[in-house]
């Protein structure tokens, strides 16, 4: 009995070899695998702005390198974004894709796993660990053109302006990241009139739409003509609240004008404007980079108008503005990119001096 299932055995053996040695032979097996990139986002897709830029970025590297992709969307519990970069660090991703809020951790990590290359979309420190490539975009840049595109509407004869010229802000958190897109936003609109009052709120949430509107109206309600909101999803509510009391709004991160167009072309409408960090571009330039051995690890790039990272949608909604709004912007951006402006950051400053240009501007 143990000869013939031996005798057997051998003619499997045998015959898995002729047909492994068959395969082998066609061309196919040359192929290199796939490049594999997991990207961690730290909330949620769906607010139409930072993440969903983020997510149409591995979008694009899937479609133009042929990459393996996956998204785990680690939601705002962050106990539980531990757990997911741990396990994405023994998944054998080639890249790994976080940042914003996940900077600290990305770089902790980073730094206990020398062999792993991790891509920061946006980072808020200044250095990155070595097998680390972070991106800014210097948000001051940003929101100084969103500034005086609003100070500019406020102050035109277009037909939802009124005579106040109060403009409003909408942030997320009090914090530095959003008080840089704030003090880059009250230059801006000083820069073109140095009579523009700033009505500011702040909503203390990134996910609460609802928050956003009911803010968003109250200064809709008072003499605000125009808006910029800086609050991811609690955002969206204020593009809601400009559509309800018939005034204008400016977006944030990507063309949130366009996003609507399809299901609510009256938002859309309302939004003249939005301010947009291409992340998306970011993330796959920056994998672009990887694949031809030039990205720079270990370095922090700084993207504004420039170097193309930042800048205003310029879509239909934009192009219905007045030819001198737009002739001002134009002159804007060009003496950015020439580096003839310069423009004030809230990295570094305390608490009493961002409260002191706050009340600088207080209707």
């Amino acid at each position: 009995m143990k000869k013939r299932v031996l005798a057997l055995l051998l003619i499997v053996g045998l015959l898995f070899t002729a047909c492994s040695t068959s395969e082998s032979a066609q061309p196919a097996a040359s192929e290199e695998e796939a490049l594999r990139v997991i990207l961690l986002i730290p909330g949620s897709l769906g607010d139409k702005s930072f993440f969903d830029s983020a997510n149409h970025g591995l979008e694009l590297v899937a479609a133009e390198l042929g990459a393996e992709t996956k998204v785990v969307e680690m939601g705002t519990d962050y106990t539980k974004w531990e757990p997911n970069l741990m396990d994405a660090l023994a998944g054998d991703w080639d890249l790994i894709v976080s940042g914003n809020a996940m900077t600290e951790m990305m770089n902790e990590y980073a730094l206990e796993n020398p062999d792993q290359k991790f891509i920061n979309f946006d980072s808020y420190e200044a250095e990155a660990p070595a097998n680390v490539y972070g991106v800014q975009y210097k948000a001051n840049e940003l929101s100084f053109l969103a500034g005086a595109a609003a100070a500019l509407v406020s102050q035109s004869e277009m037909e939802l302006a009124n005579e106040a010229q109060t403009i409003g802000f909408l942030g997320g958190m009090d914090i530095p990241g959003i008080n840089d897109f704030l003090v880059g936003y009250i230059e801006g609109a000083l820069y073109v009139n140095e009579n523009t009052k700033v009505m500011i709120s702040y909503a203390g949430d990134f996910g609460d739409p609802a928050k956003g509107k009911e803010l968003s109206l109250l200064q809709y309600n008072g003499d605000v003509d125009i808006s910029f909101n800086v609050a991811g999803g609690t955002g969206l509510g204020l593009l809601d609240a400009a559509k309800i009391a018939n005034k204008y709004a400016i977006g944030v991160d990507s063309d949130q004008s366009l996003l609507f167009e399809e299901t609510d072309p009256d938002k859309s409408a309302h939004i003249v404007t939005s301010a947009i960090k291409r992340i998306d571009q970011a993330v796959l330039s920056a994998v672009k980079a990887d694949q031809a051995g030039t990205l720079a690890y270990g370095t922090v790039a700084q993207l504004g108008v420039a170097e193309g990272g930042v800048g205003l949608a310029k879509n239909k909604y934009y192009e219905q503005l007045d030819d001198s709004i737009k002739s001002k912007i134009t002159e804007i951006e060009e003496k950015l990119t020439a580096g003839e402006i310069e423009i004030g950051t809230a990295y570094g400053l305390s608490t009493e001096e961002i409260n002191e240009i706050r009340e600088s501007v207080q209707p």
